[in-house]
Order: C-alpha cells, then structure tokens, then sequence
C-alpha cells in the first residue's frame, strides 16, 4: 500500500515537472481492434518522445461499462507487473521494448469489447494517452424461418402475418431482411410491415426475432418467402439466408374449367365417360353438375368428378359446373359439349332370305344409321365379295345361293361394327353333277359295286334310282342339305346293268345313266382250251401268209423263164449259173399238196396251168 502511495507522488511530481516543460511524447494505437469471440486480441501500443527521457513508464487500463478505469499493467525501467485481482489477471501479456508495447487478450470474450488504455509517462520527457476499442464478434446461427400453417385470404383488409424469422446466439445484434422471391421487402403502410423483437441474453448474445406482416394477394400464391440475416465480422458483413417457404393463398373462384378425363377419344355408346370441373380459386369450392337443358336437375358428382356410364346418344349435349363465388354471391359457370357417336343395327332388304330363279337379278342393300361415316364390307362364305352399300348378283345359279353377310363399321372408331344378313335361295329344276357324263364301267360277275349320284335344286329334289339287269341293290346314303340331295346306291353285278339316277323337284326331272358290263368268271381248263383255239388259229393264218409268199415267188421266176414246167411227176429246175439270187424249188405233184396249194375260192379244184395266182392283183 505504501508502495502504491509512493508511486503516485510520483506521478505526481513528473506531471508539474512536465508542465513546465515543453517536452513531448507522441503515441499511436489503433483506434479499434476487432476479433472473434475466443481468439486472442493484440492491441498495440507505440510512442516515440521529443527528448530521450531518463525514466519511462506505460501503464495499461481497461474502462467498464459504469465509466471507471482500472489499472491491469504497468512497466518501467526496472520492473513489469500485470495486476493482480483484476479481471484479466490470468489473460493478458504484455510484450515490447523502447518504442512499442503489445497487450496480448487470450481467449477474448464478449465482456472484452470496451475500451483499453495505454498511458505512457516520461517524466520531463513528457507523458501521453490513447486508446483502442476493443470489438468482439461471433456470428449467429442459421436463421430458421417459419411460415404461417393455415390459408391466408386475400379478402382480408388487414396485413396478416406471413412468417416469423429468428436469428439466435450472434454477437453484435444482426439484422434480418425479408425477401419475396429475390426482391427485399420494404415496410410499406398499408401493404407491408415488418416487427422486429431483439433480446439480449444473460451470456451476452443477441436474439432477434422478425415478423412479416403482408397484404397478400393471388399472385403470391407461388411466391417464395425468406428471410436473411446479416451480421458483421472482423473486417466485413455477412449473410446467412433461411429456407424458401411457400404460403397457402385463398382467393376467390373467378371461372371453371370443365373437360373430359375417359375415355381419351371419340365417345361411342356403351362408353363410360368421366367429366372433371376444376376452377381457379382456393380451396376449391363444392360443384354441382347440370345439362344446359335440365338445370333443375343436380347430378351425382363428387370432388368435382361426374361419372356416366352406359352412356348413349341421348346424353350427349351441353353439361355444366356450377360453383358460388363468396365475394359477389353469384353462380361461376363452366360448360362442356359431350357428344356420343353411335351406330344403329344394320338393315339389309331383301330381309331374312329371298328367293329367286336361276337366271335371274337382284339388288341387295345394307345400312345402318350413325353419327359418322361408314364403311360396308360384303361377306359369303368368310370371303369377301364385295363393298358398298349396295350388292348386285346377276345371272343367279344355284353357286348364288348362301348366307351374305355385310359388316358395317365407322373408320374414326373402329370399335362401332355392326352386321345383317340375307340368305338367297334359288329356285330351279334339278341338276345332277356330271349329268351330262355317261358313266360306262366293267365289273367282274358276281361283284358288289356302288353308285353315287348327288342332285342340287330348290325346291329340295328327290332322288330315285331305276336299275336294270338285277334284283340285288339297295340304297345305303341318303345325305340332305339346303338344296343338294345325295344318294348312294350298292348293287351286285350278276348281268349286264343299266342303273338310272333320276332327280325330281316341281321345276322338272334330270337323269344319269349308269352302264356296267358284266365279266363273266371262266374255269382254268375253259381258260386252257380258249387259249389253245387261239394259238391254232394263229398257227393257221402265219402258215397261209408262208403260203402266199411262196406262191409269188414260184410265179415270179416261172415269168422270168427260170422255171421249166411240164407234165411229168417230177421236174428238176436247174440253172447254168447260180448266183445268191437264184432260187431252186423242187415240187412234187402230189394230191395232198394239190388239194391245200390249188384250192380255189370256191372250192374246186383247178388244172395245173391255174396253179400261179398272181399275187399283184
């Protein structure tokens, strides 16, 4: 204590000292040192004097908030303190040398931010004072923004709240700022306000909490809202933005929207279609549905969705959703043209069936009633004949007759198809296939044979049989259609057979006839001896040709004078010169060969000068 009361008379005593004496000393600090909260603070102390002072001290003092300054350093030529009982006894060093000191802040909290002093005395060499305000920062947390939960109408005629934004835990107080989508709000009277509450915390924090206060309207139905804060650090300003929020806008329903969901296309009859009303207000309000010419009559719909099913031509026309507009207290109209395509049944005349005579005519037709263009198909036997509206079978024959078919369908909806018929029958006298074929056939004795004969014509012919030659027959199939009879007869072969296949209607008759030759079955020894007579008959008639041959030639060489002949028994004939040409016939005239030689056609026998018949002739 006494230590303390000397060094202030000290002071003391420098200070007249120097007041008299026009000695100065020159100090420089900065005028604000800024830092995070936590990191270490240098304040920097340097002095230059006039005159080289004998003796210097350099006290450091710290100044609180109620305004009193306390000493936390001192320094002079033979000693270096910090004080003891202060609040930065344990935090604080002090470096330097003859010019400059350094007050070194470890782990710098936010009671730190005040104003530290650098005294520097040198007796008669002057002394001096400045100071360095400290300023500490920490930043906030993220800014957590919260929109309002429930609808916001835009009849209201007061601001309503939006959303609120809270920015905790920063150091100095930052600022939030409100945006819709990119653009800053500026408090407007009347249309925009924004009220900001800043609470200080025990731990030296500050917490700001802003609430947007708006007159919304429609379009702000796809605004985003946000919020930013903005804080300072050392040597800048920073902002930290919220998350975009959307709010629920109601407004007003000003019109309806009505169209068609199911089916996709045209409609047809049997269809099921569904009708959706939507509006532009929000929430939506509850429709009901109409047609224009019952609007009377409400119809089953729900959410805004009416549902037809089965539908038919008849509920095609104008519908109509109707909802209340709160503000004007007048109906919101939407309409919607539905239109259902249908196809009626075909109608085909001649109707069900007609009949007609061979050679003859007729035109049929097929139509049908639709609400689209159709296209006939005429169809016989899964064939197609024909297209058109219109069939034209000229020359009927019984191939004209049958089932014909028409298919009507609409080529926009290929699902509307609809088909008629007409069976023509034609009317004419009985025809027998191949009638104009005899058939002739060779059957051994004794065999069993069938006979087919298949007749066509209208009306439906009757098949009898005539059958000559035998008793044993019967009719084993007999196979009817629409106009075609068919019989099969079996018969056992015991003569010669004539069977005749006769076709009878009211339009006339027409028959077949049936030929078969009869083979009689012979005996192996009748087999023998038949072939045995043919043999010798053939024996016979080569021996007559050898005959005849000779003949020519014994009466070519008698011509040539190569041939001697006289009366005697027997004659030589013999040649002076032979050559492969010449022939040497020795005859005997005897009876025997007189008799088969010399026979004459009649009979007779004839003299010898007769004997050459001249085979040119």
């Amino acid at each position: 204590m006494a230590c303390r009361k000397d060094t202030l008379l000290l002071v003391i005593l420098l200070s007249l000292v120097t007041f008299y004496v026009r000695a100065k000393v020159d100090i420089d600090m900065d005028d604000t040192v800024s830092v995070y909260r936590g990191d270490p603070a240098d304040i920097h102390c340097r002095y230059s004097f006039s005159e080289q002072p004998r003796m210097m001290m350099v006290q450091w003092f710290v100044k609180y908030p109620n305004g009193t300054r306390m000493r936390i350093s001192y320094r002079d030529l033979t000693m270096e303190k910090v004080d003891e009982g202060t609040d930065y006894t344990d935090r604080i060093t002090v470096t330097g040398d003859n010019n400059s000191e350094i007050l070194t802040l470890h782990a710098v909290r936010l009671s730190d931010e005040r104003e530290f002093f650098c005294q520097v005395n040198g007796m008669a060499a002057g002394n001096g004072e400045r100071k360095t305000h400290l300023m500490v920062f920490d930043p906030p947390e993220a800014p957590v923004i919260e929109g309002v939960h429930s609808g916001i109408s835009v009849s209201s005629h007061l601001l309503s709240k939006i959303a609120s934004c809270e920015a905790r835990k920063g150091y100095p107080k930052p600022n939030i700022t409100w945006y819709r989508d990119e653009t800053p709000l500026i408090p407007i009277n009347g249309e925009i306000n924004v009220v900001t509450l800043v609470t200080r915390e025990a731990s030296g924090f500050y917490t700001v909490q802003s609430e947007l206060q708006f007159k919304v309207t429609k379009e702000d139905k796809d605004a985003h809202f946000s919020c930013k804060v903005s804080y300072f650090v050392p040597g800048d300003v920073r902002t930290s933005a919220s998350q975009p929020i959307n709010i629920t806008v109601h407004y007003p329903t000003t019109s309806l929207e009505l169209w068609r969901e199911l089916p996709t296309g045209l409609v047809k009859e049997g269809d099921t279609v569904e009708i959706r009303c939507q509006g532009d207000g929000n929430p939506p309000p509850p429709f009901t549905f109409n047609r224009e010419q019952q609007p009377e009559i409400e119809l089953d719909s729900s959410n805004g969705n009416l549902v037809i099913h089965d539908v038919t031509r008849r509920d095609g026309g104008v519908y109509q959703c109707r909802t209340l507009d709160l503000d004007t207290e007048e109906d919101v109209v939407g309409n919607m043209h539905l239109t259902v395509h249908y196809l009626d049944p075909a109608v085909v005349v001649p109707k069900d069936s007609e009949v007609m005579s061979k050679g003859e005519s007729l035109t049929a037709t097929c139509n049908a009633l639709s609400s689209l263009n159709t296209s006939t198909v005429w169809i016989k036997n899964d064939r197609e004949i024909g297209r058109g509206h219109t069939l034209l079978l000229e020359d009927a024959t019984f191939d004209t007759a049958g089932e014909y078919v028409c298919e009507v369908s609409v080529l926009s909806l290929p699902d509307l198809q609809t088909t008629g018929s007409v069976h023509i029958i034609v009317q004419g006298a009985p025809e027998i296939r191949d009638a104009e074929n005899e058939v002739d056939m060779k059957e051994n004795a004794g065999k069993w044979v069938n006979l087919s004969c298949e007749a066509r014509g209208y009306p439906r012919p009757i098949i009898s049989w005539s059958i000559q030659g035998t008793q044993s027959w019967r009719e084993v199939v007999n196979r009817v259609t629409d106009d075609t009879v068919q019989s099969l007869v079996t018969l056992k072969v015991t003569s010669d057979i004539s069977a005749f296949c006769n076709a009878t209607n009211d339009m006339g008759v027409e028959s077949k006839t049936y030929n078969i030759k009869s083979i009689s079955m012979v005996t192996p020894a009748e087999r023998f001896q038949a072939e045995g007579s043919g043999i010798i008959i053939v024996i016979i008639i080569i021996c007559i040709l050898l005959l005849a041959i000779l003949g020519s030639v014994l009466y070519f060489l008698y011509k040539k004078g190569k041939l001697p002949c006289g009366r005697s028994g027997k004659q030589e004939i013999t040649t002076e010169k032979t050559n492969k040409d010449d022939i040497v016939v020795e005859m005997k005239a005897e009876k025997t060969e007189e008799a088969v030689l010399l026979k004459g056609v009649n009979g007779d026998k004839k003299p010898m000068n007769d004997q050459y018949i001249d085979l040119r002739k």
